[in-house]
Parts: structure tokens; sequence; C-alpha cells
């Protein structure tokens, strides 16, 4: 008896998506690594905490692929780029990241739909809100990052940065929980 609900081609994405949450995973702790290494124990507690993120997006998509009966697919995770130049180079990359992540999703997301598969739409609904606050925080640290002086930021400016994301919240709020009394 076949217990697989995914199509083919689903199952493919997912494990697919899977290897790409795995290499999110491993570009953050890359970077965690490069700041830390650099002094920046702020950020880099900041990029490891973000790494274990990953690592748990990761897990959730090897989990719904078991639950729906398919065949998980453990695939080679490449390596990581180099290292960043500047903390403004490693967000700008860190972004990119990001924005590569929600790509992969979307392109799930339109699958799940064309195919009907409602399960797989319904759990990628999550990711998307989760690469919506996953691109909002990092271009409100690229934002910071711009008014500490970017490329040319001071030392001291670089200090204080280091310090607030040592204690910066791991999500950004998003814009759905606005109101006109709380903007």
């Amino acid at each position: 008896m076949n217990r697989n609900r995914l199509s083919a081609s689903l199952q493919a994405g997912l494990n697919n998506q899977m290897t790409q949450e795995a290499l999110a995973a491993q570009i953050y702790l890359s970077y965690g690594a490069w700041a830390a290494s650099a002094g920046y124990n702020g950020i880099a507690n900041f990029l490891f905490r973000h790494a274990n993120e990953e690592r748990n997006h990761m897990m959730k998509f090897l989990e719904y692929i078991l639950e729906r009966g398919g065949k998980v697919e453990i695939a080679a995770i490449p390596q990581p780029p180099a290292d960043p130049t500047s903390v403004q180079h490693c967000f700008e990359q860190v972004f990119q990241q990001e924005i590569n992540n929600t790509a992969g999703i979307y392109k799930l997301v339109k699958m799940s739909f064309d195919e009907g598969d409602w399960a797989s739409w319904n759990f990628l609904q999550w990711f998307v809100k989760e690469q919506t606050e996953e691109e909002t925080l990092a271009l409100g640290l690229l934002d910071k990052i711009k008014v500490a002086g970017g490329e040319r930021a001071t030392d001291e400016a670089l200090y204080a940065l280091d310090r607030d994301l040592e204690k910066q919240p791991d999500e950004a709020e998003l814009a759905e929980t606005k109101t006109v009394e709380n903007p």
C-alpha cells in the first residue's frame, strides 16, 4: 500500500527546501563564527540563534514529508559563501539568503496550489509568514547599519550595534499586527 500523499514533484521540492534551510543554518553559523572572530560577540550571538532557527525550519520540512508518507532525501549541503568583508556585507548577504529562501517557499506554495494539495499549501503558509518576518528583520538590521554609517561606520557605532544585536528579538513585528493605536 502506498502511503505517500505527496506528488513526486512536491516531494522533491520539499526535500530541496529542507536542504536550503540546512544551508541557511550553515550560512548563519559561518557568519556567526566570522563575527565572533572579529570581536562582534553580540552579532555572533544573534547569528548563532538564527542558525538554530533555520535548523528548526529544516526539521519542520523533514517531519512534514514523513507525516505525509513521503521519502526524506538527505542531500549534501553546499559550502557557505566566503566570510563577509564587513558587518554591512554580512547583513546584505543575510538578506539575500532570506530572499532566496522566500523564492523557494513561494515556488512550493504555487506548486501545492496548482496541484490542489491543500494540506501542503496550509503547511507552507507558516513559512510564508516566517519569511516575511525574516526579510523584515534583515531589512531593519540593514537600516540600523546604514544609520551607524554603513561601510564607514565607526568602531563606536559598530560597538553599539553589536550590543543592540545581542538583545535584539529574533522576530520582527509585522505590519499585520499594527493598528492606529499601535503603529
